[in-house]
Parts: C-alpha cells; sequence; structure tokens
C-alpha cells in the first residue's frame, strides 16, 4: 500500500481545537505537508501566532474563532471556509475536554459541557462538511480523534463521564461510515484515531494528577498518526487506529 499526502496538497482541511496540543500538532504537520488549514478555536489568537510560525511552509493557515459547543458558530464557521477558502474535503474532530465530576454525583452542567463538545460539535462539524462533500461530488476524509479510555476498560476517578462521550464518538465514526455506504457514497471516509493520554491542557491540570505517573504520548505522535490516516488510497477504509505508549 502507497502512503501519500500529494493528493491533498492544495486541499482545504479543517481542524477542530485548532490552538494547543493535539490540535495544533495536527495543523502545523497538514500545513507543512502542504494543505490549506482553517484552524477552529475559541482562542484565534493562537492560532494567529502558529500562521506567523508556519509563514514560509508549503501550506497555509487561516484562522476562525468558533465556540464549538454552539451550533451557530459552526455553522458560521463552514460559511465562511466556503467563501473565502473553498470547499474543505478534510475535517479532523479535535475539539474535547474532560470535566472533573462524577456519575453518581455529579455535576449536570458539567456532563452537558463534556457531550456538548466531544459529541454534539462532533456531530455538528460532520453533518456540515459532508453536505458540502455530496453537493460538490468531492472526495473528503473525517477524522475523529478518539480515546483509549474507549477501547480498555480503565477506571478513571473523576472523570468517568469522560469515556462515555468517548464510546458516542466511536458509535459515531461507525454509523457515519455506515450511512454514506448505504447512501452508495464510497469517496468520504471516516476514521477514529484513539490516543492513549497525551500530552495537553488537560494533563497541566487537575486532571492530570488524577493520572500523574501514567504513560504518556506528545502530541506530534499522534498528528503523525492522523497523516499516516489521510495518506492512505482513497480505497482503503481505515475505520480504527489505536495508540498507546509504554514510556
Amino acid at each position: 500500500m502507497v502512503l501519500s499526502m500529494e493528493r491533498w496538497v492544495g486541499k482545504v482541511a479543517v481542524v477542530t481545537g485548532a490552538s494547543v496540543g493535539i490540535g495544533a500538532a495536527i495543523t502545523e504537520e497538514l500545513v507543512v505537508a502542504g494543505l490549506t488549514v482553517v484552524g477552529l478555536a475559541r482562542r484565534k489568537e493562537k492560532i494567529e501566532e502558529l500562521s506567523q510560525k508556519l509563514s514560509h511552509e508549503k501550506g497555509k493557515l487561516y484562522s476562525v474563532k468558533c465556540d464549538i459547543t454552539k451550533e451557530q458558530d459552526i455553522l458560521k464557521a463552514f460559511q465562511w471556509i466556503e467563501e473565502n477558502v473553498g470547499h474543505p474535503q478534510i475535517l479532523i474532530n479535535n475539539a474535547g475536554i474532560a470535566e472533573k465530576t462524577s456519575i453518581t454525583d455529579g455535576d449536570t452542567a458539567a456532563w452537558k459541557k463534556v457531550f456538548d463538545v466531544n459529541v454534539f460539535g462532533l456531530l455538528i462539524a460532520s453533518r456540515e462538511i459532508i453536505r458540502i462533500l455530496k453537493k460538490n461530488s468531492l472526495p473528503g476524509h473525517i477524522v475523529n480523534i478518539n480515546s483509549t479510555v474507549r477501547h480498555v476498560p480503565r477506571y478513571l476517578p473523576g472523570i468517568n463521564v469522560y469515556p462515555a462521550s468517548k464510546w458516542a464518538v466511536t458509535s459515531i465514526t461507525d454509523y457515519t461510515s455506515k450511512e454514506l455506504l448505504f447512501e452508495k457514497i464510497n469517496n468520504i471516509k471516516v476514521t477514529s484515531v484513539s490516543p492513549g493520554l497525551t500530552k495537553s491542557e488537560i494533563t497541566d491540570g487537575d486532571i492530570g494528577q488524577l493520572l500523574k505517573g501514567s504513560p504518556i504520548m506528545e502530541a506530534e505522535e499522534v498528528a503523525d498518526a492522523v497523516l499516516h490516516v489521510l495518506s492512505t488510497p482513497q480505497h482503503v477504509q481505515f475505520t480504527r487506529k489505536v495508540l498507546e505508549s509504554d514510556n
């Protein structure tokens, strides 16, 4: 199997949660590979800083302020992209959060926030790019950044709603792919990439203390996996990729 990003050079990719961590690492590698990337995040200035850093690379980076918990923000972002950059063909659903809360005595607002970001934001963004791809008969690829907590029955005290949200991401990935095949749409691929514990703002905070001592990955390692998935030939459906660290 020949792996190459060549067919995506010059094409438009959207990365949610692109300002820091895994999202910023994926954004950087896509720009270096020659793609036109639109980074979505609440902290637009962080993406603009990254854009300056990457100004001499093969691709180009645009920043759009977007709160992934607000549907109108997502709709406006995709409208702006189409009007100002072009038809997006790649979507990296990277935005994700973990709130310190429990199931048996948890905070409803915290539960809702986790699902608004990790599940509903992902669903809305996926729907919008699929509409664009179908309308314009374009090939595309959606990559959902998942987590190994979906695959490994591990107890995470204090953040037990987070794994539930990632189980949802796995199901959404599988059924998005099945829906497209049912509609006889064979040129839109959907993949779940599940990294283990990765250095991020989540691991820098209180939740990081709960996971202290666990093996941890670098954001760049996850970005490499995403580009590997995108590099697979169009006819190869790579539904799930799991990454774990033993460091």
